[in-house]
């Protein structure tokens, strides 16, 4: 948890709107609110290409004291509960004690920030790590009532045992009252006789430790597999992270496994971001029958995880292939930031029939076919890159002859060639063609600026489907984000 108690340095100032992005190039200062939002939906607490896990915890901490805690506390719920961000919400959660202590609202986002049991656990600890050892009374009965949410299972599952919080030890600090569905569990808790025997992961534990041979061990995996899969009990994130596992142990199970990938429902509850699919696809590199069955089924999961995305009428979709954009989205180089964008714009021009033009030091449209699927577009995006590893906006704009009604840019918007913003060249581009068109920023890395004034754009960010809920909004009201979760009812 040190990851945490790492707060030292004090942002830039904001007594401009114009300012210089972290690349050096001339950008545009955003509002404290929507770099307070950007932030919590784009960063997964690891280092980025232009910022180091210090510098975004530190971020994150002046703007939590320069935005009123009722839109702190809603932007964080918002990331955790629609967007799937989980140690960036509770980092923003432990920093919002004090600022949020004796404020009306404390309780109920104390219970709403909740998702797992093991959310109380993480903001306990991230709590400690911040020096401050006591749970504020807000923190307490907000926790407490999220207990009601958990039965049996769940506790067992999340007694991170051996971890530096326990969920014992948040029993005995939060003192929540038993219901019906968890009171036996509560009891074995602080007993110490709850056990963890229905999990995926303990079951998996005791086929390979009860066995006395090799051959033994596999029919003992694959039949606790078999089990895992058929009862429904394998959560679809879960599925994910182990299908590689069970290609080899289980391959008979794949056309069950594939209905539960593709299933709409499921993939929605479980609030995986899409990039994880990609993670999965990119893992998946066998040339087996059942290999090729799972690929399909992650392709068309990513299909309908992007369903939402709106239909939008003669739109460029643009997206950045730029060096810094190579990073690793969550401190992995499993899939990168311009791998995940290419995936969101594919999917976008895909359900519009839209341009779609790559940039980076220059620029170029890109040919595509309608039957090929957003992850294998994505997976090929960086390597077929003929754009260079510079980042300039402005090549967006000069040489498109064509009238758009709608440009839509995937960007860490860290524009830097040549120093200058695109407004100019977006100024002659609109007097060549006679078009004006409506711009939206797609932000991918919550670093704080963008290259046109946010009064003038859309402004989305976020590496989840769920950004594209407010796109629909957005032409009416460019500030779409910042209300909907100023909207959201804590009580």
């Amino acid at each position: 948890m040190s990851r945490f108690n790492i707060f030292s340095r004090k942002p830039q100032s904001t007594d401009t709107e114009m300012t210089v992005n972290r690349a050096g190039g001339e950008a545009y200062r955003t509002s404290a609110e929507y770099r307070l939002a950007s932030l919590l939906m784009t960063n997964f607490v690891t280092d980025q290409y232009y910022r180091t896990i210090s510098e975004s915890l530190n971020e994150l901490k002046e703007l939590i004291k320069e935005v009123d805690p009722g839109f702190a506390a809603r932007a964080a719920v918002y990331a955790r509960h629609e967007f799937g961000m989980r140690t960036i919400t509770h980092v923003a959660a432990a920093l919002l004690s004090k600022r949020l202590s004796g404020h009306a609202e404390a309780r109920a986002f104390y219970d709403r920030i909740v998702f797992r049991p093991d959310d109380m656990l993480e903001i306990t600890a991230a709590l400690r790590a911040l020096h401050d050892a006591k749970l504020t009374n807000g923190m307490k009965k907000g926790f407490a009532t999220a207990f009601d949410r958990f039965d049996g299972y769940q506790l067992a599952k999340y007694r991170a045992e051996g971890k530096a919080v326990k969920l014992v030890d948040l029993v005995n600090m939060v003192h929540p009252v038993p219901t019906q569905r968890n009171a036996e569990a509560l009891q074995m808790l602080v007993d110490g006789t709850l056990t963890n025997t229905q999990t995926w992961e303990a079951k998996l534990s005791a086929a390979g430790t009860e066995a006395t041979s090799a051959e033994d061990k596999a029919s003992r995996k694959a039949a606790a597999w078999t089990e895992l899969v058929k009862e429904g009990k394998l959560g679809y994130f879960a599925l994910l992270r182990n299908l590689r596992n069970l290609l080899e142990q289980a391959p008979e199970l794949m056309p069950l496994i594939c209905a539960q990938l593709t299933d709409g429902v499921r993939l929605r509850k479980s609030k995986v971001l899409p990039f994880r699919l990609l993670t999965a696809y990119k893992q998946i590199t066998d040339s087996t029958p059942a290999a090729r069955l799972v690929r399909s089924a992650l392709e068309t999961a990513a299909d309908l995880a992007c369903a939402n995305m709106p239909a939008l009428e003669n739109t460029l979709v643009v997206v950045d292939n730029s060096g810094s954009m190579s990073s690793p989205v969550a401190g992995s180089q499993h899939v990168k930031c311009n791998e995940t964008g290419a995936l969101f714009a594919f999917a976008l021009a895909k359900r519009s029939n839209a341009d779609l033009m790559e940039f980076g030091t220059s620029s170029r449209m890109i040919s595509y076919n309608l039957r090929q699927s957003a992850l294998d577009f994505a997976r090929k995006f960086e390597h077929q890159n003929e754009v260079g590893h510079g980042t300039d906006f402005k090549s967006i704009f000069q040489g498109l002859q064509r009238s758009y009604d709608r440009i839509v840019i995937f960007s860490d918007m860290q524009g830097w060639v040549g120093h200058w913003s695109p407004k100019e060249a977006f100024a002659k581009y609109r007097k060549r063609t006679g078009a004006d068109p409506f711009l939206y920023m797609v932000d991918l890395r919550g670093y704080g600026t963008l290259q046109f004034p946010e009064s003038k754009v859309a402004t989305l960010a976020g590496f989840s489907e769920k950004m594209f809920e407010t796109m629909a909004l957005a032409e009416a009201d460019p500030r779409a984000l910042i209300h909907r979760i100023e909207a959201i009812e804590l009580s």
